[in-house]
C-alpha cells in the first residue's frame, strides 16, 4: 500500500499523542506499511516498539509480535490497551492463559478487533495455534529482541532458531519485521540470514547515547561504602544497581536501606506480587533505587533514571549497553558506573565451564570484550561504538568527553620487550600453562605443576623477575585483549599463541601498556586509598602508629598484640579514622564490647592524628551493617550456653563446621565471650590445651598455618581454630 503522510501524522497523534516521529521511526513505519521485509536496529530508548505498533493499528488484520519475555508482553499489551477504548485491541497468547481466555483471544481476532497479538516462540509451535492463525488475516509478523536468534547474540534462545520454518507454516507472503536494540555486525548478518529476509529494508540508528557518562572503578572490599556515597551525592534521583546474584541483591538492598537510602530489591526469586509492587513503587517514585538482577528493566519505561550502577561486571558489552541504556532516556543526564575486578570475570568463566564447548567459546569471546572495555585506556564511547560497527565522528560526534578515560587520560608506557618475553614464555613452555602458572614461570616461583614439567630447570625460568606478579598479570590481560594470546576454552583457561602473537616474536612492534587500574589478585584485601596517602593501602603512617600502640598496650596487659585488635581491624581504622567509641564499633572485626575494652587509647590517637594532619574524615564511610547476622549470633551464643554439641548447632543453621567456626571467630574477635570448654575438654586433654595456650601466649601472630607448622602436624586446623576461640574468649574478652 502507498503511504499517505498526512494519514500517518494523524494516526501518530490519534494513537500515541505525538505530533512528530523520533529518529528513524517514520521511515520504518512507511516500510512496514508498504508490506516490505524490514530490519530495525534501534538502541534502547529509541522508540522501537512504536515502529510496529503504529502500522499494526493502521492496517487490516492482526500483527503477530514474537517476544521472549512474558513480563515484557504484558507491559506492551497494557500500554496498547491504554491508547484504545477496546480492550481486545491487543492480546497475549501464551502458556499463562486458561481455555476460556484462549477462546476469547481467538474470537477477538476473528472479529477483527485484535490488532496486535503477542506470542512466545513456543506458542507458535502448537498445531492448534498454527491452524488457527492460517485461517485469519495476518498483517505482518514482528520479531522483537531479534538478537535471540543468533548464537553470537548475548541472549541466544534456541527456540528462536526455528522461527523461519514456523512462519512459513502460517503463510507464505507475510512481511517479516526483525527488531533489536543491540547487535554487532556479526549478529545482524546472522539475523537476516536466519529469518530469510536478505532483501529487507534495513534501518540502523546510531548507538551513540551522548548524554550518558561512562565510568569504571576498581572494585575493592569497600565497594558498598562507595555505592552509598555515590547514591547520597545523587540524593532524590532515580537509579538502578545491578548485581549478578539474587543473594547479593538482597544483601545490598538491606545495606542501602539501613544507611538511609530508599531502596528495594528485585529479582526472579521474589513472588510476582512483590516484584510488581517494587516495580510500581520505582515507577511511581515511592522509592529512589532498585537493586536488581538483570531480570529487571525489560520494558521498564522510566524516562528519568539518572544512574545505573553495575556492582558486578556484566557478561557482555551487549548486556552492559542494554542495561546502561535504561539511564537518561529523556535526554537528561545519565551516569553509568561499573565496578570491575578480574575476580568477577573468573567467576563468570566458572559459570560457563559446564556448558557445551561451542557455547563456552562464544561466552569467552564476549567476556574478553568486556575485560577489554573495563581495562581500556581509550574513550569508552568510541570502544562501544566500534563494537557495534559504528565509528565515532570526532568533528560532529556528541558526548566525546563523556567518560572517565577521556577526562582523566591514563599513563601508558612502552612494554614491547615485556610483551615479547611473555609471548616467548608461552612458546617455550609449549602452551601448557594457565595464567597464574605462566606468571609463576616468569617470576621464577616454583610449584608442584611447574616442577613436574621440569620448567624450573629451564634457562628462561624467572626471566621476568624484575617485575612483580601483578604487573605480569595485568600485562597478560592486556595482551589477551589485544589478541596476541588467547585462552583455550576446552582446556579451561590454558594460554595459547595466536598468529598475531607468533608474528610478534619475529617482528616485535610497539605495545603501549596502560599503567592505571591496579586490579590486584587479592582484590578482596584491597583497601580504598585515602586522598592524602596516595599509597595502595590505607594511611600507612597511621597504620604503623596504631601497630606501635597495640604493641605497647599488649606488653602492659601481658597479652599477645593480636588479642587486642587484629591487623584487618587496624587497616580499617586507618581507612575510616574513627574518633569515638561508637564509630570504632563500626570497624571491621570490632564490636561494641571490644571497642569499650581496648578502644579508648586508639580513638584518642586517631583523633589527634586527624587534627594534626588536617585530614578530612570520610564520615559516610562508616557504613552501618544490616542486622541479618545478629539473629545468627544470638542463636549461636544461646545454644553454646546450653552446651549443645557444636555439630548440632552448625547443622541446624545449615552450616559446614568450617563456616560455623568462622562465625564463632567473628563473635569472639569482636569482643563477645563464648565458653566452649565443654567441647574443647572432649577433644583435647589438659596437657595439649596447656601446650597450645602457651604457644598463643608467646606468639606474635594468631595465624593458624604458622601454628600448624610449629606443632609439625600434631594438631589439625579445626582443633587449633577451636582452641584459639577459647583463648581469645578468655584472654581478650
Amino acid at each position: 500500500m502507498s503511504v499517505d503522510k498526512t494519514d500517518l501524522q494523524a494516526s501518530l497523534k490519534k494513537y500515541f499523542g505525538f505530533s512528530k516521529f523520533k529518529g528513524l521511526q517514520e521511515n520504518v513505519v512507511e516500510s512496514i506499511l508498504s508490506g516490505k521485509h524490514t530490519f530495525v536496529i534501534m538502541p534502547t530508548g529509541g522508540g522501537k516498539s512504536l515502529c510496529y505498533q503504529l502500522p499494526a493499528l493502521m492496517q487490516e488484520g492482526t500483527a503477530i509480535v514474537v517476544s521472549p519475555l512474558i513480563a515484557l508482553m504484558k507491559n506492551q499489551v497494557d500500554a496498547i490497551r491504554g491508547v484504545s477504548n477496546q480492550e481486545g485491541i491487543a492480546h497475549v497468547l501464551n502458556s499463562s492463559l486458561n481455555k476460556t481466555e484462549v477462546k476469547r483471544v481467538k474470537e477477538d481476532i476473528v472479529n477483527g478487533v485484535t490488532k496486535l497479538l503477542y506470542v512466545a516462540p513456543e506458542s507458535l509451535t502448537k498445531d492448534e495455534n498454527v491452524d488457527f492463525l492460517r485461517s485469519v488475516k495476518i498483517s505482518f509478523l514482528a520479531i522483537d529482541e531479534a538478537h535471540c536468534i543468533s548464537e553470537w547474540g548475548h541472549d541466544f534462545r534456541p527456540e528462536y532458531r526455528n522461527l523461519r520454518s514456523i512462519i512459513a507454516r502460517i503463510g507464505d507472503n507475510i512481511p517479516i519485521i526483525g527488531l533489536t536494540a543491540t547487535a554487532t555486525p556479526k549478529v545482524q548478518e546472522d539475523i537476516i540470514k536466519n529469518l530469510g529476509i536478505s532483501g529487507a529494508n534495513t534501518f540502523k540508528a546510531s548507538f551513540n547515547r551522548p548524554n550518558l557518562f561512562y565510568e569504571v572503578r576498581p572494585k575493592t572490599k569497600t565497594v558498598d561504602a562507595d555505592i552509598i556515597r555515590f547514591i547520597k551525592q545523587n540524593e532524590g534521583k532515580s537509579g538502578i544497581v545491578y548485581c549478578l546474584s539474587r543473594k547479593r541483591v538482597e544483601e545490598l538492598a538491606q545495606v542501602l536501606q539501613v544507611n538511609g537510602i530508599n531502596a528495594v530489591p528485585y529479582h526472579a526469586g521474589l513472588d510476582a506480587k512483590t516484584r510488581s509492587s517494587h516495580q510500581d513503587k520505582f515507577l511511581m517514585e515511592d522509592v529512589d533505587v532498585v537493586v536488581a538482577t538483570i531480570a529487571f528493566g525489560m520494558g521498564i519505561d522510566k524516562p528519568d533514571v539518572r544512574f545505573v550502577i553495575h556492582h558486578d561486571i556484566p557478561k557482555s558489552i551487549e548486556s552492559y549497553y542494554q542495561e546502561t541504556g535504561r539511564a537518561g532516556r529523556d535526554g537528561g543526564e545519565g551516569h553509568c558506573l561499573a565496578y570491575y575486578s578480574y575476580k568477577d570475570i573468573e567467576k563468570l568463566e566458572k559459570f560457563m565451564s559446564g556448558k557445551p564447548v561451542a557455547e563456552q567459546e562464544i561466552g569467552q569471546a564476549l567476556l574478553q570484550e568486556m575485560v577489554a572495555f573495563a581495562e581500556t585506556s581509550v574513550s569508552r564511547r568510541k570502544f562501544i561504538l566500534h563494537y557495534f560497527g559504528e565509528e565515532f565522528d570526532n568533528e560532529t560526534g556528541e558526548g566525546g568527553d563523556m567518560d572517565d578515560n577521556v577526562r582523566n587520560p591514563k599513563k601508558q608506557h612502552e612494554a614491547k620487550d615485556e610483551v615479547k618475553l611473555l609471548i616467548e614464555t608461552v612458546f617455550n613452555t609449549n602452551e601448557k600453562y594457565k595464567s597464574k602458572d605462566l606468571v609463576n614461570v616468569l617470576v621464577g616461583s616454583e610449584n608442584a605443576l611447574i616442577n613436574s614439567h621440569k620448567t624450573n630447570e629451564q634457562p628462561f625460568f624467572g626471566a621476568g623477575k624484575n617485575q612483580e606478579k601483578k604487573y605480569w598479570m595485568a600485562l597478560l590481560r592486556q595482551v589477551l585483549v589485544s589478541g596476541h594470546l588467547r585462552k583455550d576454552i576446552e582446556t579451561y583457561g590454558v594460554i595459547k599463541l595466536t598468529d598475531l602473537g607468533k608474528a610478534f616474536i619475529s617482528n616485535p612492534k610497539s605495545f603501549m601498556m596502560t599503567e592505571d587500574h591496579e586490579f590486584t589478585e587479592n582484590q578482596d584485601d584491597a583497601i580504598v586509598t585515602n586522598t592524602k596517602s596516595g599509597g595502595a593501602v590505607a594511611d600507612e603512617v597511621l597504620m604503623s602508629m596504631l601497630k606501635d600502640l597495640r604493641k605497647k598496650n599488649a606488653k602492659k596487659l601481658g597479652v599477645p598484640p593480636f588479642v587486642i585488635f587484629q591487623d584487618p581491624s587496624l587497616e580499617d581504622m586507618a581507612l575510616k579514622y574513627p574518633i569515638s567509641l561508637s564509630e570504632l564499633g563500626n570497624v571491621h572485626g570490632v564490636g561494641d564490647g571490644k571497642a569499650k575494652k581496648y578502644g579508648k587509647d586508639f580513638v584518642a590517637l586517631i583523633a589527634k592524628y586527624v587534627e594534626d594532619n588536617d585530614i578530612v574524615r570520610p564520615d559516610d564511610l562508616v557504613v552501618k551493617s544490616t542486622g541479618t547476622n545478629s539473629a545468627n549470633k544470638l542463636y549461636i551464643i544461646q545454644n553454646i550456653d546450653r552446651k549443645l554439641p557444636l555439630e548440632d548447632i552448625a547443622s541446624a543453621k545449615g552450616l559446614t563446621m568450617a563456616d560455623f567456626i568462622k562465625q564463632m571467630e567473628a563473635i569472639v574477635y569482636s569482643g563477645t565471650k563464648l565458653n566452649i570448654d565443654y567441647w574443647i575438654d572432649d577433644i583435647l586433654d589438659e596437657d595439649q590445651q596447656e601446650e597450645i595456650h602457651e604457644y598463643f601466649m608467646e606468639s606474635e601472630s594468631d595465624n593458624i598455618n604458622l601454628a600448624i607448622d610449629e606443632f609439625d602436624g600434631d594438631y589439625d586446623d579445626e582443633e587449633l581454630r577451636l582452641y584459639r576461640i577459647k583463648f581469645i574468649s578468655e584472654v581478650a574478652n
